[in-house]
């Protein structure tokens, strides 16, 4: 599929015309940021009444220190939340890390180790546990083949005996 080339004259209308759009949007955006700092002002912070006496000016002095002093404390606030919160969020990282599993998992030992020994570990050295697996098993009794024993008798004999010919 072969795509129709863009003459240069149209991208350069297309590339003005979003850039005229793009200047229009940052100065309305421009406007409403002075907008909102001034409906805040007027909101959160009154006008200015110079005092005419020199009590009147302690007293502004002091409510002007009480409101430092509330936003300090809701600033340290903020600073204790977002140290935690970044803290928490590394946490985070780490954990995810180590479950995406970019560390190799060791190939596993051989452990020789009784049954006895194995309680031992898991329970402690406190618990006394013997299991002996061969308690529990029937008892069975070989029967000896005495046609067995005379079998075995000499080897030579029965090789010549099975060769015929007389040994041959």
């Amino acid at each position: 599929m072969s795509e129709k080339k863009m003459t240069s004259s149209r991208r350069h209308h297309l590339k003005s015309l979003v850039l005229g759009i793009a200047k229009d949007i940052l100065e309305k955006e421009v406007v409403q940021v002075k907008v909102d700092k001034e409906k805040y002002l007027s909101e959160n912070c009154p006008p200015l009444s110079m005092p005419r006496s020199a009590q009147e000016l302690q007293e502004l002095c002091k409510k002007l220190h009480l409101q430092i002093d509330q936003v300090d404390e809701e600033r340290y606030d903020l600073e204790s939340k977002v140290g935690k919160a970044s803290k928490e969020i590394e946490d985070l990282k780490i954990k995810v890390v180590d479950l995406k599993g970019k560390f190799k998992k060791p190939a596993l030992k051989k452990v020789c180790m009784s049954a006895d020994a194995m309680l031992q570990a898991l329970l402690g050295s406190k618990h006394k546990v013997s299991m002996d697996l061969r308690a529990n098993l029937k008892q069975v009794k070989k029967e000896v083949k005495e046609e067995s024993a005379e079998q075995v008798g000499d080897w030579r004999k029965n090789i010549e005996d099975k060769a015929g010919m007389d040994g041959r």
